[in-house]
């Protein structure tokens, strides 16, 4: 096992373990603005959310500057890292993640750049809603991939 990958299958790991608990804040943090529409609990979600994918996000940049030895430049290198991460690299890795697991995060993706460029009090509560609601099944996929990914990484020579 190289030591480069030793040592990302360990960040994954642990990133992992963090997308976890933000998961579970996120939907708690739903359960609480559903129970009483405190806008206050709707940005605590969207916060979490645009969290939540700014992870997988760093996930994604350590395999394409460590593994790949490329990062995509440029007004769409988010879009561009995303499509990357779903290509076999012959020789080098297996696709790190499938087509459905990306065309999911490309709602949280965009949303996150709602987060970034727009006033809290702007949010869509029918919009966060429709990602809380996938969140636990595209959690439950992203995990077992990049999981996946990560024994990979401890298996290469």
């Amino acid at each position: 096992m190289s030591r480069q990958g030793a040592v990302l299958s360990g960040r994954i790991t642990s990133e992992l373990k963090e997308l976890s608990l933000l998961a579970e804040r996120i939907n708690t943090g739903w359960e609480k603005y559903k129970k009483n529409h405190d806008d206050y609990y709707l940005d605590s979600v969207a916060l979490n959310l645009h969290g939540f994918y700014s992870a997988i996000e760093r996930i994604f940049e350590r395999i394409a500057l460590i593994i790949d030895d490329t990062m995509p430049f440029g007004a769409n290198w988010h879009q561009e890292l995303l499509d990357q991460m779903t290509i076999e690299v012959p020789g080098i890795r297996p696709a790190v993640i499938s087509s459905v697991v990306k065309d999911q995060l490309e709602e949280y993706r965009g949303f996150r750049h709602i987060v970034r460029n727009v006033y809290a009090y702007h949010f869509n509560p029918e919009k966060i809603e429709n990602l809380v609601a996938g969140l636990t099944s595209l959690f439950s996929k992203i995990d077992a991939e990049l999981k996946s990914f990560a024994v990979f990484l401890r298996n290469v020579d």
